[in-house]
C-alpha cells in the first residue's frame, strides 16, 4: 500500500512505524507542518500499562522511549496547607519533543519517508500526489481534514468549563503533584510532574469565572506567569515558571479544553480514480481531559491497534474496508471506556470547589477516584498500608475496616452498614397484598447481611398500581401482611425495613414485568392520572391531568398509607418522585405542560404538587424516623430534567424536610437514551451530596462491594442501593463482607451482627440458607421472577 499520514505527532508517526515494520513493500510517508525540533508541549505521560503496550507493539522503540522516561509511582496532593503521599501508581514521564524525536529517528530508520514544513491546504492533492491508498488524518486537535468532511465524522466538540495554561518548571518533583490554592475568588489547581533530568510539567487550572475574576483574560503572558508563580511558591522553591509558546499574545495561551467525539472515524473519498479512506487518528478523532493523561496513550494506540488489525487482516485476504470496520467497531469502544473515565475526572477538577469541605484524607482519596477507573481494591494492590490507614481514619480512628460495612446514622436510626436492598417489583402481590413470597424474598435479604431492605414501590390506591400483580397499602389486609413481614425482619435479623411508596401515574395498568414491561393489560385496564393528559408510549393509554380534587384525595391517600406504615413498624419511608411515575410527572418538563401554578418552566412550580404530598407525609411520619425522596437526576432526553436541575430540586426537597435524596435517573419517557456504564448514576448522586450537603443513596449499576468501597469512601454517597446482585445471592452482603477480608468476620469492632464474630456470621448464612429453602417450597415462589424489575 501506499500509506500517507498527514500530521507528524505521536499518532501519525507511530502508525507510519509499525506499518512500515510490518511489510516494508508499503510506501509510508508521514507530512508535518511544523520543522522536526519544533513542539508547543511540555512533557508527556504515560501508565506502565501504556508502556506494555508498547513494548509488545514494538520492543526497539519501547526501549528507546524506557530509557527517556522519568519514573514514579508516588501521587502527592497538598490540600488546605496538609498533604497525602500514596504509592504504587506507576507512571513516566517524558519530554513531548524526545518522544517526537525517537519515533522520528526509529520512522528514519526503517524507511519511512518524513516530510517537514509542508502545511497541508488540500489532502486530496496531497493523496494524488503520493498515490495513497490510505490517508490517515492524524492533524491534531483543530483537524482541517475532520472539519472538512464534518458531514461523515459528525464530531461534537464541546469546551470545557476551566481555563488551564501548560507552563514548565526546573523545579524537580520526585511525585506526581496535585497542588491546590484558594484565592479569594475561587480555587486553582496544579498537575505537575516532572518529565527529564531537569524538568517538569505544571499545567494550572480554574474555572473561567474564577480566571476572569482574577484579570487573567486582560494579562500578558509575563504578568499571569509572575501570578501564577506567586500563588503556587510553596512549591516551587524559588524556581521560575517558564512558557514555550511566547508567540501567542495576552491570555492566548490559557485555553479551555476541547472534548472531541466523533460518529465515525472513517471517510472514503474517490481520490486518482480510486476509493480511499481518509482515517482520523489522535486528537483529531477524540479527545480525553489531561487529568487522565491519556491523549498521548490514545494516540499511540490507535496506531497500534490499526496496524494489528490490518496484521490480522491483509494476510488473509480481508478488503481493506472490512479491517477498517472491525478496528473501529473494537477501537470505539474502548475509546468510550477512556473517554468517559476522563468526563468523571474532568467534571470533578471543573467542580474542586465542591470538594473543599472534605479533609484532606477524604479529598486525596476522591481524588484518586475520580475517573471511577481505581477502585477502592485498587488502590489497595497499589499501597496497601496508605489505604489500610485511610480505612481507618475513616472509622473514626478505630481499626481499619471495609468502608461498606462502617455504620451509617440516619435521624434516631442506625444502619449496620452501608449496603441497601434496592426496591425492586416483583410483581407477586395479589390485590395489593403482599403474599409468602415476600416474606421469602425480603426475609432471606435481611437476613443476608444488607442493612436497609427496602419494599418494592407500593401504592396508596389500587389504581396507582403499576401492574394488578404489585403491592398497595390502603386496606387492613395489605397492612397486615406487611407487619408479619417487619416483624420478621426485626425478630430473626439486625437489618432495618423501610417502604418505598409511590403511585404509578401514567405508568400504570401494564402487565407484569416478564410479560413485557411497561405494557399496557390486554384487557381491565383502569384509568390514570398524571400532571397532564400525555401518555408514557403510543401503545398506553392516556392519563388524566390531575384537578384540584384529584390532588387533594391522592394527598389524603398517600398521608392514610403513611399512617398504615408507622403501624406496620417500618423504619424508613422513601416517597417515589422518579422514573415517570406520578409525582415524578409533575417535576419533568417532558410530562408536565401544564399552565397553572403546578407547571411551566419554573422548577419551584413543578415541584409544588409533589412537595404538598411530601410535606403532608412528613407532617404524619415520626421526625425521628428516616424520609427519604427518590428523584430523576436526569430524564437523558431532550428537554428533561438535567443534572443541574437536580441540584434545586433536591434543595427543595432538603428545605421540606427530606433526610436523604434516593439518586437514579431515566424512565421518564421512552425516548430516553441514558449512557450506561458501571456505576453510571454515583456522579449524580456525588453532586447533589457535595453542593447541597445532604444524604445520598447511589444507585444503579453498583454490582461489586469494591464499588460499594469506592462510593462510601470517596463520600459520594452515603448509601449503596443494590438489585440485581441480591437477586442472584441474597447473601450478597455477607459473602462480599467475607470475600474483602478473611478476618473480618471475627473482628470484634465490626457493626452489630458482627460483634460475635464469625461464628455469627455463619449463623446467619445458616439462618438465609433455611429461608431460601422455605422459598422452594412456597407454590408462590416457584414462578419465573428472572424478569423483576430493578426499580433503580
Amino acid at each position: 500500500m501506499n500509506i500517507l499520514c498527514i500530521g507528524g505527532g505521536p499518532a501519525g508517526l507511530y502508525f507510519a512505524l509499525l506499518m512500515k515494520q510490518q511489510d516494508p513493500a508499503h510506501r509510508v510517508t508521514v507530512v508535518e507542518r511544523n520543522r522536526p525540533f519544533d513542539t508547543f508541549g511540555w512533557g508527556v505521560v504515560l501508565s506502565d500499562q501504556t508502556l506494555a503496550n508498547l513494548q509488545a507493539a514494538d520492543a526497539p522503540t519501547a526501549a528507546l522511549i524506557g530509557d527517556a522516561f522519568n519514573h514514579w509511582d508516588d501521587i502527592e496532593v497538598f490540600f488546605k496547607g496538609r498533604s497525602v503521599r500514596s504509592s504504587g501508581h506507576g507512571f513516566c514521564g517524558i519530554g513531548r519533543k524526545r518522544l517526537l524525536n525517537i519515533l522520528q529517528d526509529r520512522c528514519l530508520a526503517v524507511g519511512v519517508e518524513l516530510v517537514f514544513e509542508t502545511d497541508v491546504a488540500d489532502d486530496q492533492a496531497l493523496a494524488v500526489q503520493y498515490g495513497a491508498d490510505l490517508v490517515i488524518a492524524s492533524d491534531g486537535l483543530n483537524s482541517r481534514i475532520r472539519t472538512r468532511y464534518a458531514a461523515t465524522y459528525q464530531p461534537d466538540i464541546d469546551l470545557r468549563e476551566c481555563r488551564f495554561v501548560w507552563l514548565g518548571t526546573h523545579k524537580k518533583l520526585d511525585a506526581f503533584t496535585f497542588a491546590f490554592e484558594q484565592t479569594e475568588h475561587g480555587w486553582f489547581q496544579a498537575h505537575a510532574y516532572q518529565f527529564d533530568a531537569d524538568t517538569s510539567t505544571f499545567i494550572i487550572e480554574t474555572p473561567e469565572a474564577v480566571w476572569k475574576a482574577h484579570g487573567l483574560d486582560q494579562m500578558e503572558q509575563p504578568e499571569a506567569i509572575a501570578f501564577c508563580e506567586k500563588l503556587f511558591a510553596k512549591y516551587l522553591d524559588g524556581n521560575a515558571l517558564i512558557s514555550n509558546a511566547t508567540h501567542l499574545r495576552g491570555s492566548a495561551n490559557w485555553i479551555r479544553f476541547p472534548r472531541v467525539i466523533c460518529n465515525t472515524w472513517v471517510h472514503r473519498e474517490t481520490i486518482g480514480g480510486k476509493q480511499v479512506p481518509i482515517v482520523l487518528m489522535g486528537d483529531a478523532a477524540h479527545t480525553a481531559h489531561f487529568s487522565i493523561g491519556s491523549g498521548t496513550k490514545l494516540a499511540l494506540e490507535d496506531a497500534i491497534d490499526l496496524a494489528n488489525e490490518f496484521a490480522t487482516g491483509l494476510p488473509n485476504g480481508m478488503p481493506m474496508d472490512e479491517v477498517l470496520i472491525h478496528y473501529e467497531a473494537r477501537r470505539s469502544v474502548e475509546v468510550l471506556k477512556i473517554q468517559n473515565a476522563a468526563r468523571n475526572s474532568t467534571e470533578w477538577f471543573e467542580n474542586v470547589n465542591r470538594y473543599t469541605g472534605m479533609e484532606v484524607e477524604q479529598f486525596a482519596y476522591s481524588l484518586l477516584t475520580r475517573s471511577q477507573r481505581i477502585s477502592h481494591e485498587n488502590l489497595r494492590l497499589r499501597d496497601a498500608a496508605w489505604l489500610e490507614g485511610y480505612e481507618a481514619w475513616l472509622a473514626g480512628g478505630k481499626a481499619a475496616v471495609p468502608p461498606m460495612l462502617t455504620p451509617f446514622t440516619l435521624k434516631g436510626v442506625t444502619l449496620k452498614n452501608r449496603i441497601v436492598v434496592s426496591p425492586m417489583a416483583t410483581y407477586s402481590a395479589v390485590d395489593g397484598v403482599p403474599q409468602d413470597f415476600h416474606l421469602v424474598h425480603l426475609g432471606a435479604r435481611a437476613l443476608g447481611g444488607a442493612a436497609l431492605v427496602m419494599v418494592e414501590m407500593t401504592s396508596p390506591t389500587p389504581e396507582g398500581r403499576i401492574t394488578p400483580a404489585c403491592t398497595g397499602l390502603w386496606n387492613d389486609a395489605q397492612q397486615a401482611a406487611f407487619t408479619r413481614i417487619v416483624n420478621f425482619v426485626h425478630g430473626s435479623s439486625t437489618a432495618k425495613i423501610g417502604l418505598q411508596l409511590g403511585h404509578s401515574g401514567p405508568k400504570g395498568s401494564t402487565r407484569v414485568g416478564w410479560e413485557g414491561t411497561d405494557e399496557p393489560l390486554p384487557d381491565g385496564n383502569w384509568p390514570l392520572l398524571a400532571a397532564s393528559a400525555l401518555a408514557y408510549g403510543e401503545q398506553n393509554q392516556s392519563p388524566a391531568a390531575m384537578t384540584r380534587t384529584d390532588m387533594d384525595q391522592m394527598t389524603a391517600a398517600f398521608t392514610d398509607s403513611t399512617r398504615r406504615a408507622l403501624a406496620c413498624g417500618f423504619d424508613w419511608l422513601e416517597l417515589h418522585c422518579a422514573h415517570g411515575y406520578l409525582l415524578a410527572s409533575f417535576i419533568s418538563p417532558i410530562t408536565n405542560q401544564r399552565t397553572d401554578e403546578y407547571g411551566g418552566s419554573s422548577i419551584d412550580n413543578r415541584c409544588r404538587y409533589p412537595l404538598e404530598v411530601f410535606a403532608a407525609v412528613r407532617a404524619v411520619w415520626p421526625a425521628d424516623k428516616p424520609l427519604s425522596v427518590r428523584i430523576s437526576a436526569h430524564d437523558w432526553a431532550p428537554g428533561g430534567t438535567t443534572p443541574d436541575d437536580a441540584v434545586q430540586i433536591a434543595r427543595l426537597f432538603q428545605a421540606a424536610g427530606a433526610d436523604l435524596i434516593d439518586v437514579s435517573s431515566g424512565q421518564t419517557t421512552r425516548a430516553a437514551k441514558p449512557v450506561y456504564g458501571r456505576m453510571y448514576q454515583t456522579p449524580f448522586a456525588d453532586r447533589i451530596r457535595n453542593e447541597v450537603g445532604i444524604a445520598t443513596m447511589a444507585v444503579g449499576a453498583i454490582s461489586e462491594a469494591d464499588h460499594a468501597n469506592s462510593i462510601v469512601a470517596a463520600g459520594r454517597a452515603d448509601l449503596c442501593a443494590i438489585a440485581r446482585p441480591h437477586l442472584a445471592d441474597p447473601a450478597w452482603t455477607l459473602h462480599a463482607a467475607a470475600q474483602l477480608s478473611p478476618v473480618a468476620a471475627a473482628h470484634t469492632d465490626w457493626p452489630l451482627q458482627y460483634a460475635s464474630g464469625r461464628d455469627q456470621m455463619l449463623r446467619e448464612i445458616a439462618k438465609q440458607k433455611q429461608v431460601t429453602a422455605l422459598a422452594a417450597q412456597a407454590p408462590s415462589a416457584t414462578k419465573n421472577r428472572a424478569s423483576a424489575e430493578e426499580e433503580g
